[in-house]
């Protein structure tokens, strides 16, 4: 045994069974040893933020090393505002719980944030400091930014220089923003990207205002369209294309022209005292087209354009771009009547014309199209001679008469007395209507004021012709009282003719006055074909029958009396008119002939 060995002597309070079962500690030793280890511990709370460093992250969960027993995990989306997030960061984290029910160490930053957000967000207001946002969602006039925990509003005005047009690409994006105003009472904050650009272009529009000329070209980007032009932003400085500003041919829609973020060349038209507003023009870059018009067109040509605008009084032909002219609703046709000029053309049409007038100094065209076809009243007296009979559509009537087409451009006045020869029209609906077709005859010519006179009633034959040999002066007729008036009756008699007596002449023989709808005889006493009026009475009847036969017989040679006064006996008319048709005519010539050969 070696001197060293010898030396050796045991340990009295050796636990040899501890030794058997692999503890290699004493009790002592244990507590000695885990009171070591507690010591090199973070002594930390439940509730409280603590910071930590990121030790290992993935896709759904970090890991944070705070200096515990163990580490503690936050969902990656907590660090959404943080994109740049890697291992070895510091962040704050929120103790929420020392172990789990499976020992684990809960954190959450998102709390931890939101612990210190109020005063950071004041601070970050109060020194004008740039700060990041991770933009969550879209909402009502702008976006929600996490700005240290807290819920931020972010204006769409406030996005960018730009006009915004699509809110979308900007959500789960992280960016920089300045705190611009916070609502204490509602703890409410709004942020704005654009305020951390502005600076920048203000000078920048301050450099490009300085330089601006009337008539300097410049490019631009198309930053908004309107209806009534479109918004050119110069480099941060805006500017407005009138929509005549364009083109030199019409434009119903900006969009027509020009396309949002398009760039442009414009010329400088105008700009006011403090250059805020400026006009500007796109058309001026190319020549006038009339400038570009062939010098051989002259009046009388023939030319073909398409219909860019209607209006009621004419057309507006465009030519070539920018070249237009004015067809006037009077020489769309040949006829006089007022018609509007979309009964003739619409927008899109192509059409040839005739130049009317032109007058390059002033860009002015008149065109014509029914110069197109021959005048209609050229030879009016050889196409429509007097006396000569045809078909006319009716166009409008007046108190007065009925205006008929025979062709278009060719039109003439029926006048009311010219459309019945027994009827007493009051008004010209009584025998026709709009648009319906009209036999007639020309009766007059007035070339010269484009006129014509026309009748319908000459068509048939003068009844009166008939009533002549009929009701005789003498002769009896069984007639119907229709109306009393105040200076005697209307008597409808035979065919449909009226006749008239006096007071005196309606006396019965009983001495009672005739009534409406008394049926009785009566004698006439008075016909005249030139006014259409016949007297008629029917005291004059039994009174002639009283007097015995050779009376009556000198009363019928008798010379027929002096005419009554005109106030006494109204012109004669028919109570049934319209059941005198040109058969009855005929019916009634028939009768004059049997009476003449008769009489023979």
């Amino acid at each position: 045994m070696s001197d060293n060995l010898k030396n050796v002597s045991p340990i009295e309070d050796f636990d040899w069974n501890a030794y058997e079962i692999g503890e290699t500690f004493s009790e002592r030793s244990k507590e000695d040893l885990e009171k070591t280890y507690d010591q090199s511990l973070s002594r930390i709370n439940d509730k409280e933020v603590v910071m930590g460093k990121v030790s290992s992250m993935n896709k759904r969960e970090v890991v944070v090393n705070i200096g515990y027993k163990s580490d503690g995990i936050v969902s990656m989306n907590e660090f959404r505002y943080n994109p740049d997030l890697k291992v070895g960061d510091e962040v704050e984290v929120y103790i929420e719980s020392q172990e789990d029910k499976k020992g684990q160490l809960i954190l959450s930053h998102k709390k931890a944030r939101a612990s210190r957000s109020w005063e950071r967000v004041n601070e970050a207001l109060e020194k004008d400091e740039i700060i990041k946002g991770y933009i969550k969602c879209r909402t009502k006039g702008g976006m929600i930014v996490d700005v240290f925990g807290i819920e931020a509003f972010l204006p769409g005005s406030q996005i960018d220089v730009k006009p915004i047009r699509d809110y979308d690409v900007f959500v789960d994006k992280t960016m920089e923003f300045k705190v611009v105003k916070i609502n204490h009472e509602f703890k409410n904050v709004v942020v704005s990207h654009k305020a951390l650009i502005e600076a920048e272009l203000e000078q920048q529009k301050k450099d490009i205002i300085s330089k601006l000329e009337k008539g300097q070209v410049l490019e631009g980007t198309v930053k908004n369209i309107t209806s009534y032009g479109v918004f050119i932003d110069l480099g941060g400085v805006d500017g407005l294309i009138h929509i005549t500003d364009l083109s030199w041919g019409r434009v119903q829609h900006p969009e027509e022209v020009v396309k949002l973020d398009e760039k442009i060349n414009v010329v400088i038209l105008d700009f006011d005292d403090d250059k805020k507003r400026i006009a500007l023009g796109l058309k001026q870059l190319t020549p006038h087209p009339w400038d570009a018009l062939s010098a051989d067109l002259k009046v009388g040509d023939k030319v073909k354009g398409r219909v860019v605008v209607m209006a009621d009084y004419g057309a507006f032909i465009e030519i070539t771009t920018g070249v237009e002219g004015l067809i006037h609703v009077s020489e769309m046709s040949w006829t006089q009547h007022l018609r509007s000029a979309q009964d003739f053309m619409k927008v899109g049409d192509e059409v040839e014309a005739v130049v009317l007038t032109l007058d390059r100094d002033e860009r002015k065209m008149s065109l014509g199209i029914k110069q197109l076809k021959p005048d209609p009243w050229e030879n009016i007296e050889e196409k429509y001679p007097v006396g000569s009979q045809h078909t006319a559509k009716v166009r409008n009537f007046t108190n007065f008469g009925v205006f008929a087409e025979i062709e278009e451009g060719v039109d003439g006045l029926i006048h009311i007395s010219d459309l019945s020869w027994t009827k007493k029209i009051k008004h010209p609906s009584e025998i026709t209507q709009i648009g319906a077709d009209i036999q007639v005859q020309v009766l007059e010519i007035d070339k010269d004021n484009r006129r014509l006179s026309l009748g319908h009633k000459q068509l048939e034959e003068n009844p009166w012709d008939v009533f002549e040999t009929i009701f005789t002066v003498g002769s009896v007729h069984e007639g119907t009282v229709v109306e009393l008036v105040d200076k005697g009756a209307v008597i409808s008699l035979p065919y449909g003719v009226e006749g008239f007596a006096t007071p005196k002449h309606l006396v019965k023989e009983d001495g009672t006055q005739a009534q409406v709808e008394d049926k009785l005889e009566f004698k006439v006493i008075e016909f005249n074909k030139d006014s259409k009026r016949i007297i008629v009475s029917h005291s004059k009847v039994y009174e002639d029958e009283k007097g015995g036969g050779e009376n009556r017989e000198a009363s019928e040679k008798r010379a027929p009396r002096k005419s009554a006064k005109k106030d006494d006996a109204p012109q004669m008319t028919s109570t049934a008119a319209e059941k005198t048709t040109l058969g009855d005519i005929e019916e009634l010539a028939a009768l004059r002939d049997k009476l003449s050969g008769e009489g023979k």
